[in-house]
């Protein structure tokens, strides 16, 4: 049997779903644009460079949650993925998906990004699993602004994905091939853990680094107009 995992951030998406909610929320004029796009783009670099502090930035990304009713950030929620991320879903992402669906017994999306504003992305790309750094909620399904659990980045997707295979019943060895892609020099935990590791449109030092492993290199990115 085959297991197939997707980063989903410049990996499935032409685009980082993380920074550009945090774009919608100051075009929505929730947050002051001038301070907040500074802190998002430092981030955002900072997570590039494979420098980020994933609690600092969480504590960053997940207290603006709790401050707004949910049925407002779902609202909100529709409107980014129409504006925000269904330019940014192309064909080619679409049909590798498709393939390793009619290939692998199991599939799913791994992302450090929070599951409020990725799991509506994993039902667009039609994949039922998604591992996801888990923001916490209240009694009442509001969220607290904290995280729970450990953060899915870096060496704690594989920590992630072990824990989200023990609930279904399985561990790594009940898989033949496991497959992952990603872009990302802060994957190369969880792509040396794979015995089929894919370098999806890949940053300058994942990009070396597949090279010198000769690990397929591949090209989903989607240009909108």
């Amino acid at each position: 049997m085959r297991l197939a995992l997707f980063d989903l951030d410049n990996t499935l998406l032409s685009g980082d779903s993380d920074f550009e909610w945090g774009q919608f929320l100051i075009s929505r004029g929730v947050h002051d644009p001038e301070a907040y796009e500074a802190q998002n783009r430092a981030f955002y670099e900072a997570y590039k460079a494979g420098t980020l502090d994933i609690h600092r930035f969480l504590e960053f990304q997940l207290m603006p949650l709790s401050r707004h009713p949910r049925k407002t950030l779902d609202d909100w929620h529709q409107e980014f993925m129409r504006t925000r991320i269904q330019p940014l879903i192309g064909n080619k992402a679409r049909h590798l998906v498709q393939e390793e669906q009619e290939r692998s017994g199991l599939v799913a999306i791994v992302t450090a990004t929070n599951r409020f504003v990725t799991a509506p992305i994993a039902q667009a790309f039609g994949i039922d699993h998604l591992v996801a750094t888990e923001p916490e909620t209240n009694t009442t399904g509001e969220f607290t602004g904290r995280v729970t659990g450990t953060p899915c980045f870096r060496e704690g997707k594989i920590a992630c994905v072990n824990n989200w295979l023990r609930r279904l019943g399985h561990v790594w060895t009940d898989f033949g091939e496991t497959a992952f892609y990603s872009d990302s020099l802060n994957d190369l935990p969880l792509l040396n853990h794979v015995t089929h590791p894919c370098a999806v449109n890949p940053d300058s030092t994942l990009h070396g680094h597949a090279l010198a492993a000769g690990w397929p290199i591949l090209d989903l990115r989607h240009h909108t107009p």
